[in-house]
């Protein structure tokens, strides 16, 4: 090149969106969205190299807890994201964990300028709750977990309202599909996969519930995502997904994908866990929601329609198939 051609301008670097929970399945579900859309991906992860998934897109590891104050604001330093899709282990320590957690997500973006992304839950509801719910439902909870998710909500809002940091949240129900693991789909519905032997409806005949599958709430996230500049501080929108509204119709598709004749489907043995949660903690709190397979509970999405159009969809038996294939 001689000194008078023309010097290229460099290309623009893309902008980071800091994962917190990538090893979840949903946490993995959205950084694909955003790879695919040319995000740089970086995780914030407690386990060492050897120990971290191996994700079809590059990714940025830092290594830190979400616990820890510093370890977050360090990695959220030139980010534009910033999803906040951890929550405490073993399904316990919701306010003791939960809540610190958050307020250093919170802190972060207020110190980068980053958009926070929380999957927020059906918790802040309760068995008094109507049937079908949209965004101006009211938020009532009457569980300690579900108590807890409302204060992450008004923390958020309060974020929005006080410091402008700009917070999109997307309200959807049971989580299934590919990776997703640590669910009631993968871990009691459908336990075994496509080598089930027996399936079991969680919910007695009637009694409606929703599912979200994790690619199609990733995508809807993204697509917010494209929009967040024309959207309020603040925006909290239901995702409709999959609604069982029968008791059944979840576990016959799962049927219809092993496509084994006569395959047995009966009813969860709820007395199990109240016989062992005196011993295990977890079986505990797992039956502090038992309310939501107690009662219909669905989700009116015309909100989140509005924003980005029809609301990403894979059929239910194609879904299930992709969460059968990865099902333990």
């Amino acid at each position: 090149m001689s000194p008078t051609d023309p010097v290229s301008p460099p290309l623009p670097s893309p902008p980071v969106a800091l994962i917190l929970g990538i090893t979840g399945g949903l946490g993995r579900a959205i950084a694909v969205a955003l790879a695919q859309r040319g995000w740089a991906i970086r995780a914030l992860s407690r386990r060492p190299a050897d120990r971290r998934p191996l994700l079809p897109y590059p990714v940025e590891w830092q290594m830190g807890d979400a616990l820890d104050a510093a370890s977050v604001r360090q990695a959220a330093e030139g980010a534009t994201l910033i999803l906040h899709g951890v929550n405490p282990p073993d399904y316990q320590r919701w306010r003791e964990d939960g809540l610190p957690m958050l307020a250093h997500t919170i802190a972060a973006a207020k110190e980068s300028g980053a958009t926070i992304l929380f999957p927020a839950n059906v918790y802040v509801f309760s068995s008094a709750s109507p049937p079908r719910l949209d965004e101006n439902a009211a938020r009532e909870p009457k569980s300690r977990k579900g108590q807890v998710r409302l204060e992450m909500e008004q923390m958020l809002e309060q974020a929005a309202k006080e410091h402008g940091i700009r917070v999109i949240a997307l309200r959807a129900g049971d989580f299934f599909g590919p990776g997703v693991t640590n669910s009631w789909f993968a871990q009691a519905m459908a336990k075994g996969g496509f080598s089930a032997k027996v399936l079991q409806t969680l919910t007695p005949p009637g009694i409606a519930h929703a599912w979200a599958y994790v690619p199609d709430l990733a995508e809807a996230f993204a697509r917010l995502v494209e929009r967040r500049q024309t959207l309020p501080p603040f925006t909290l929108v239901h995702f409709a997904g999959h609604a069982d509204m029968t008791g059944r119709d979840m576990a016959e598709a799962v049927a219809r994908a092993i496509g084994r004749k006569n395959l047995p489907i009966r009813p969860f043995p709820w007395f199990m866990l109240w016989l062992g949660a005196p011993f295990v903690p977890f079986l505990r709190e797992a039956l502090e929601m038992r309310w939501l397979w107690k009662t219909s509970l669905t989700l009116e999405n015309g909100q989140l329609r509005r924003l980005i159009g029809e609301e990403p969809h894979t059929p239910l038996d194609d879904a299930v198939r992709a969460a059968l294939a990865t099902a333990p």
